[in-house]
């Protein structure tokens, strides 16, 4: 069965451009003009990924995000012109899964739905969620609060253990330094990020082959960071 594809978009020379691209790969898609029309086309044709265009002529795309992440996890790609950190921060603080800046090429944005639609189907329901999560040869054994790599056992701290699980629980997805602050320190402030990034740099000694060149954990600059899937090899 063929993927489906809610692409809202209001440019119809970008949306013309999407169109384009998502028949070449053989995708089902639809395309909304507005965010109203969208959520619609959401709940009737329920789409494996949703590529979104912030500025819409009905609703901020930040707020549609937060309406749609109220009743479904979708993967939700974000492709617009508003290229300010701020803006990404927002939108992926409010649920987004990636996000792509206008201009940008095809091949970007068949490599993030592709990466969209491997999460969406690796990710386990609430009530088939694994004791073990197994990415390459890091394996986190959530029952006993250990992890290894490549078969031998590695020693982190609890704070390096929370960041490898809250990761692991969202792979493929970018997380920014707001939402591992919350999701770790839970009283943490924006201030903290140095220390984040400190704890982040620790752990991928103990976890990556070549730390400077690191394929577990990607850093996506003054944003946050994504943990990558291993076996897609991007």
């Amino acid at each position: 069965m063929n993927k489906r594809i809610l692409v809202v978009e209001d440019d119809v020379a970008i949306g013309n451009l999407i169109k384009m691209t998502l028949t070449t790969q053989q995708y089902e898609f639809d395309i909304a003009e507005d965010g109203t029309a969208a959520l619609r086309k959401c709940l009737s044709m329920k789409p494996d990924v949703i590529i979104l265009d912030l500025g819409l002529p009905d609703m901020d795309g930040v707020d549609f995000i937060e309406k749609v992440r109220s009743w479904a996890q979708t993967p939700i790609i974000v492709v617009s012109a508003r290229g300010e950190e701020r803006d990404k921060i927002q939108a992926l603080d409010a649920g987004a899964d990636d996000y792509v800046t206008k201009p940008f090429s095809v091949d970007e944005l068949l490599a993030r739905i592709r990466v969209a639609l491997r999460r969406s189907a690796n990710d386990p329901r609430p009530d088939q969620e694994q004791p073990v999560f197994v990415n390459g040869g890091l394996e986190i054994h959530y029952l006993a609060n250990t992890v290894f790599v490549n078969g031998k056992e590695v020693h982190v701290t609890p704070i390096e253990y929370k960041l490898l699980v809250v990761l692991s629980k969202h792979v493929g997805k970018v997380l920014t330094h707001n939402f591992l602050l919350k999701e770790v320190w839970q009283n943490a402030l924006p201030s903290d990020v140095p220390s984040l990034r400190v704890f982040m740099a620790t752990l991928r000694k103990k976890i990556e082959d070549n730390p400077s060149e690191p394929t577990y954990i990607q850093t996506h600059v003054r944003v946050g960071y994504r943990m990558l899937r291993q076996e897609s090899g991007e």
